[in-house]
């Protein structure tokens, strides 16, 4: 009879746990700081509810578009044109839905189609054609723009229909009005009974893997180190969620938003394509060999980037009830550093939707800090240079030590 040497593996200290997982639970302890710091010296501002709304909706596109990024640099490339892409859909919807008079339900897929195809045209020279991502992506922005004057003549064009309007300022309405015992406080009791109900499915889904971790022996995060990560995710996810319940509920792009990064955490975690997109990142001429069709993969990475782009252009347009040629300058390089300072890596194969979510939060509350407490633009993009270098250089770091 053989001895039973254990299915379960011992818990890892919390200091060695912590050690192993440094670059993930820092982004985290990273944005509750800087969330802190700017409560403080904007004196409550921050987390007000009107002003949480705001930072919701201020940087929704940028973590949407931060999703399909992760996916391009994960696969060992870059897009530069995603800022462009956003003018360009923008536009055309400004287009199809104020000069022609389409229905919204019309403009929204085919604006979508056409993100789609944007992409493809630039996934195709990289994919198919071995020309460097850094170069298709840069003339992609160049000749996206240059279509975006052309479409809007140089003029922007609005207002947009209030339909489409609710695309980005919309809110979710009170299912519940009728239970709700304070209305004076809580505007949106449904808002706030959807956020618990999401707390206590987040604790029961992680004790059950937990669960199954241990029958199958593998290595779990020490239990009270679980225990105070749930505690302060729960805490914090009820204080944003009754902050929103006050004011008016969930914005509509709040679940479009939230829709999307559980989509894409499936993607990259669960499914067969995302883990060909890891391996092709990691080695692509490995993940060659092994049967994967790296070309096909790359190609569709770039689609889909241009999807999530034109629907980030037409939440902005809608926010801004206009679409300008000016929409979208720079979006690029603040998508492309919430990827970064969210742990993805610059070699490729690296890189987590979590972080970028995070790291996209991070630039969007220090963007929001630092306009609540008047900071001029020149001061803003230095802070965002510093951080964003900081983070490379600890990836780096943490490479190398290791």
């Amino acid at each position: 009879m053989v001895a039973d040497t254990g299915s379960r593996r011992a818990s890892p200290s919390i200091g060695e746990y912590l050690r192993n997982n440094i670059r993930e639970y820092g982004l985290l302890v990273a944005l509750v700081v800087i969330m802190l710091f700017f409560q403080v010296i904007t004196d409550g501002v921050l987390f007000r509810p009107v002003n949480i709304t705001n930072l919701i909706l201020q940087n929704s596109f940028i973590v949407i578009m931060a999703l399909g990024m992760l996916l391009i640099i994960v696969a060992g490339h870059i897009d530069l044109s995603v800022g462009s892409i956003v003018a360009f859909t923008g536009g055309l919807s400004a287009i199809m839905l104020v000069k022609w008079g389409i229905h919204y339900s019309i403009v929204v897929p085919l604006c979508l189609v056409l993100g789609a195809a944007a992409g493809a045209a630039q996934g195709y020279w990289v994919a198919y054609q071995k020309i460097p991502s850094f170069i298709v992506t840069l003339a992609g922005m160049l000749v996206f723009r240059g279509l975006t004057y052309l479409v809007l003549q140089n003029r922007p064009i609005g207002p947009f229909p209030k339909d489409f309007q609710l695309l980005s300022t919309g809110f979710v309405p009170d299912f519940l009005y009728f239970l709700n015992p304070a209305p004076g406080t809580v505007t949106n009791l449904f808002a706030l009974v959807t956020v618990v109900v999401l707390v206590v499915i987040a604790f029961y889904y992680g004790f059950k893997e937990r669960r199954v971790n241990e029958q199958h022996g593998t290595e779990n995060e020490p239990f009270a180190f679980f225990a105070l990560q749930m505690g302060i995710i729960g805490v914090v996810a009820i204080f944003l969620g009754y902050q929103l319940s006050t004011y008016k509920g969930f914005p509509n792009v709040l679940v479009v938003m939230a829709v999307l990064i559980a989509f894409y955490t499936f993607i990259t975690t669960r499914s067969t394509i995302g883990r060909r997109i890891y391996a092709m990142g990691g080695n692509e001429k490995a993940a060659k060999l092994s049967g994967i069709n790296t070309e096909r993969l790359t190609f569709y990475a770039f689609v889909n980037m241009g999807v999530l782009a034109s629907l980030a252009g037409m939440i902005i347009a809608a926010r801004l009830n206009s679409a300008t040629p000016k929409a979208g300058v720079g979006f690029e390089l603040d998508v492309i550093a919430a990827c970064f300072i969210g742990g993805a890596s610059a070699s490729g194969g690296v890189g987590k939707i979590t972080g970028a979510v995070i790291g996209a939060f991070i630039m969007g509350v220090m963007n929001n800090g630092m306009s609540i407490m008047g900071l001029g633009i020149d001061y803003q993009q230095l802070v965002k240079g510093l951080v964003l270098l900081a983070a490379v250089f600890f990836d780096v770091y943490n490479k190398n030590k290791g």
